[in-house]
């Protein structure tokens, strides 16, 4: 059971890239997981192109077949298992079509995933996909290809990705890789690496390059954005003291996010994801200075009880987190927050929830992202707690927390009736042909009659009614803030 109350472009329908044209080859390529899976993609898909690949919707005419793999929870995982075997399906059809595993499950599951899936002829690592060539080349030539290293540096900071399968108007850049934090229920540390930064001038770069091309808005990406710290390259850890790091030029997160919003003004800019132990009041000073930073955070917490949250390996308190929000409410007093959270962690007793439950009440989040606890293997709750929680405890308190969120979302959507707000318009709406579809600094999903306004447009609507997710109303002229 998982939350519905989500920005779709962080969960939910695999990515299925658009095809282009010009190249010999069919590369097919899926999606799953969290928004740099996404971004992940797009590097291969242009790493690819230059080896002749273009991206076919088609499976069957499929010649490179990949799936870009999650390893947060245990569903992620056999969701990809079972689409493996719709691949072996096809496959039997079309011999010749090579099939390949992406991302975090290859990189946690390593050789073993050429034994247990064999229709698997490559696995590939979220560092090792400039590689991709060398791989292929084993492949054709009879042998199994895994390259699953991780890198120290690697950041793809000199790859041009190609956009597929978005909409022209919004479109992701990777800033950070990796993670130090060693949450105790988390994979990543170990299946993306240490934490490195990007060189800012090649985000500035890829942002400008995307104005060209006509996009509206980009959202910088990391596992952990606000540790964002560029010095030269290499590893924070690689410097012994503290003077040495000082010495050095760096640029820190809130400095990034400001040469974006300069680089770009006429572009709306958005981050994620956030982590409370390293967000600073400078980055909130920042997103209020500039109008074109959009008044938005996504700012995990995982569990209202700081019991919990030391298990978990936390950096932050319950009271810390409140007080965080408490100085974002200060600065930005119309910024919408949404959340993680986990229920059912080892040892969690029903004061522990009850303190999940309460930490919500005082937030409000304006939407979240919920799941049931899933052990994941070789993380240190693995290795040292027990699972004791039953599942239909898990299942139980999970529906309590969505509950609360849907009516907290109801909540904060209520807010913008009767209120003019501006959007950004990225798609046509899935529910009705005649009307657009975008959302507003808030991240909250607008839609509205689409009268003479095209996709990119940044538009002012009149909010007449609401759902507990979507806002809905009528457009009133063009926005003349960006």
């Amino acid at each position: 059971m998982q939350e519905k109350i989500i920005d779709e472009n962080k969960q939910g329908s695999p990515l299925v890239m658009e095809p282009k044209q010009g190249n010999s080859k069919k590369l097919f390529i899926e999606s799953y997981g969290c928004q740099m899976n996404f971004s992940d993609s797009e590097i291969v898909a242009s790493i690819l192109a230059h080896q002749g690949y273009d991206t076919t919707q088609k499976l069957e005419e499929a010649d490179l077949v990949l799936v870009n793999t999650c390893s947060i929870r245990d569903k992620a995982e056999q969701t990809v298992r079972k689409r493996l075997e719709q691949y072996n399906a096809v496959k039997k059809i079309n011999p010749n079509m090579k099939v390949g595993v992406l991302g975090c499950m290859a990189e946690r599951l390593k050789s073993k995933f050429l034994e247990e899936e064999k229709i698997v002829d490559m696995v590939v690592g979220p560092d090792a996909y400039k590689d991709l060539p060398n791989l292929l080349q084993e492949v054709d030539e009879g042998r199994e290809a895994v390259n699953v290293i991780l890198s120290k540096d690697e950041t793809y900071g000199d790859v041009s990705p190609v956009r597929l399968g978005g909409n022209g108007v919004t479109a992701f850049v990777s800033i950070t890789r990796g993670c130090d934090n060693m949450c105790t229920f988390c994979v990543v540390p170990f299946t993306r690496g240490r934490e490195r930064s990007r060189d800012p001038q090649s985000i500035i770069q890829e942002v400008n390059d995307l104005a060209e091309n006509g996009y509206k808005e980009v959202t910088l990406l990391g596992q952990n954005v606000d540790s964002y710290l560029w010095y030269g390259g290499g590893l924070k850890k690689d410097f012994k003291t503290a003077s040495e790091m000082q010495k050095a030029t760096a640029t820190h997160f809130a400095q990034l996010l400001e040469l974006v919003a300069l680089a770009q003004p006429k572009m709306r800019i958005r981050f994620s994801t956030s982590n409370p132990q390293d967000m600073t009041e400078d980055v909130l000073h920042t997103m209020a200075k500039y109008n074109n930073i959009c008044n938005y955070i996504h700012l995990p917490v995982q569990s209202g009880s700081t019991r919990i949250l030391k298990e978990m390996n936390r950096q932050h308190t319950r009271e810390e987190y409140m007080q965080l929000i408490d100085t974002v409410r200060k600065i930005l007093p119309d910024c919408g927050i949404s959340q993680d959270l986990i229920a059912g962690f080892p040892t969690e007793t029903e004061a522990d929830h009850q303190d999940t439950l309460s930490l919500m009440e005082y937030v409000k989040y304006d939407f979240g992202f919920m799941f049931m606890y899933s052990e994941r293997p070789g993380t240190l709750a693995a290795r040292k707690l027990e699972d004791d929680i039953p599942e239909e405890t898990k299942k139980r308190r999970l529906q309590e927390i969505i509950n609360l969120q849907q009516k907290h979302s109801a909540y904060r959507t209520r807010q913008f009736v009767g209120k003019t707000v501006e959007v950004l318009i990225e798609k046509e709406s899935k529910k009705s042909e005649a009307h657009w579809s975008g959302r507003n600094p808030q991240n909250t999903v607008v839609v509205f009659p689409k009268e003479a306004y095209q996709p990119g447009d940044f538009v002012m609507v009149k909010i007449n009614d609401c759902t507990s997710t979507t806002l809905i109303g009528e457009a009133v002229g063009y926005s003349k803030n960006l």
